[in-house]
């Protein structure tokens, strides 16, 4: 097997057990054992279980935050002192992650999981990893998030856009099973553009709900 095609194998196996089993769970024993390779080529090619765990990430975030900056900037280009339209961030952030995934159908579903795990389960060096390397663009799209939504207060804001996230993770996580649920139940299939299509409205509202004293 050539050296690329021993990484690729790695990190795709990589991939599919965390998703599955979450990161501590998950040793390099099972992942050798899934790529079929020895612990050396692991070593190797990322050095230790934690930068794998870094590599995982940075294959999807990689193409991901490139594409999401050049979409920002056009934006902003296109809006030189207008305040920017909520749902066409949304959408935007939305047709970039299928983007970023279309080489695989199914590896927006498996990057959501890891992504919700990266909340949940304790991985400092991760978090640290990505803000390190994708901080820019996101406080990029941050601001703009701001700008969309004048009439919130940071702590709104922040608590908002963390349920917008956690909705997201979870729809788009588990896409296959509620599209199969919707042609059972409704007897109308949909893919996940249209799954992504229905989202965002339902986000937009959210975001944007009067806000409720305490």
């Amino acid at each position: 097997m050539a050296q690329k095609d021993t990484a690729k194998s790695i990190l795709n196996a990589a991939e599919e057990l965390f998703s599955e089993k979450g990161f501590a769970e998950t040793s390099l024993r099972n992942i050798t054992t899934k790529a079929g390779v020895n612990l050396a080529a692991v070593n190797y090619h990322f050095g230790s279980k934690k930068e794998l765990i870094q590599a995982v990430f940075a294959r999807f975030l990689g193409p991901f935050s490139e594409s999401l900056k050049q979409q920002l900037e056009q934006l902003e280009t296109g809006l030189p002192g207008k305040v920017p339209d909520l749902q066409t961030l949304l959408m935007i952030l939305s047709q970039t992650a299928l983007l970023a995934g279309r080489d695989s159908p199914r590896r927006l579903g498996i990057f959501m999981r890891l992504l919700g795990l990266a909340y949940t389960q304790g991985q400092g060096h991760l978090r640290r990893f990505l803000q390190r390397e994708y901080g820019d663009v996101f406080k990029s799209y941050m601001r703009l998030m701001s700008a969309a939504t004048p009439e919130l207060s940071d702590e709104d804001r922040f608590w908002r856009i963390h349920f917008m996230l956690g909705a997201t993770v979870f729809t788009l996580s588990t896409a296959d099973s509620l599209t199969a649920m919707a042609e059972h139940d409704l007897g109308k299939g949909s893919d996940i553009t249209q799954v992504i299509g229905k989202l965002i409205p339902f986000l937009a509202s959210g975001l944007n709900a009067p806000h409720q004293d305490d």
